[in-house]
């Protein structure tokens, strides 16, 4: 028997160039492909985070209202929500790394650092969101002293006030005014950027009507409105973390059923305690 030596080879080698050039090629084909640009809060939960300046800390009655408005979130809507939310400084990068914060208290406060107007302007440059949320509207000392610092950050904006046509009121309740702890005004503020609210103003103490005490209850009396006046409360923030989450979804109708069956799920769930008047 005789041994075929030259010719298979010569004909196998040919093969197996053809199929490394294809790997080659199919390789280099794939990283031409254009990908997806990583930006802020990618993984797509929602996380209130809250936004401390100065030398402020994220404790007392309201500590837990971050918490329960991720509960509320994901509840309702089924929309992906961080059951810890933790705080960050103005300052701190990590301020870049999701796109929300909540900015509350309850007095004033003394003025920004360098550092943290520059930290507010890049998270708002970037498209973040920032809820302004006065936990004493009563006296209006922190919503004004907030108004303030962030007239530095943002010279060229100014608050205007958004009601029912907004989108705020209507990403996934179809809501007819705003509410928190207390009643307060009708519309919110904001200031709007490329059409869109981009730092919304609460005079309504809404962190104080999501607050829970340890062992689940309410941790502020909601006035005057109770029961029915919370869960409205509760329908702004869902609105909220909706508008922030998929802030364009009304001009993307292939979201449009999906929300309209969660609400009509969650207007029809049964619901502890006493009927609630009044409510959509």
């Amino acid at each position: 028997m005789t041994r075929q030596t030259g010719p298979v080879f010569a004909r196998r080698r040919p093969r197996r160039l053809v199929a490394a050039a294809l790997v080659l090629v199919s390789a280099l084909l794939l990283l031409a492909i254009p990908r997806p640009v990583r930006a802020f809060g990618e993984d797509g939960a929602w996380n209130p985070r809250p936004l401390l300046t100065g030398n402020a800390r994220w404790e007392g009655v309201r500590a837990s209202a971050p918490a329960r408005w991720s509960f509320e979130l994901e509840r309702r809507t089924s929309a992906p929500a961080r059951r810890t939310p933790t705080t960050v400084r103005a300052d701190d990068p990590s301020l870049l790394a999701e796109p929300f914060a909540l900015w509350g208290g309850d007095g004033d406060i003394p003025p920004l650092t360098a550092r943290e107007v520059l930290g507010l302007r890049r998270f708002l440059a970037l498209g973040g969101v920032l809820l302004v949320d006065d936990f004493a509207p009563e006296r209006g000392a922190f919503g004004r002293a907030a108004r303030r610092e962030l007239a530095r950050v943002l010279p060229e904006g100014s608050p205007i006030p958004i009601g029912t046509e907004n989108v705020v009121f209507r990403s996934f309740y179809l809501l007819q005014r705003a509410v928190g702890r207390v009643e307060g005004p009708q519309k919110l503020s904001a200031i709007v950027r490329g059409g869109m609210p981009q730092v919304i103003f609460s005079d309504h103490d809404l962190s104080g009507a999501l607050a829970r005490s340890e062992t689940g209850g309410p941790s502020v009396e909601v006035t005057p409105g109770g029961d029915a006046q919370r869960e409205r409360a509760f329908r702004l923030a869902v609105n909220i973390a909706m508008y922030v989450l998929c802030s364009n979804y009304k001009d993307d109708q292939v979201h449009a059923p999906f929300l309209m069956r969660r609400r009509a799920i969650d207007d029809g769930r049964p619901r502890s305690g006493p009927a609630l008047p009044g409510l959509p």
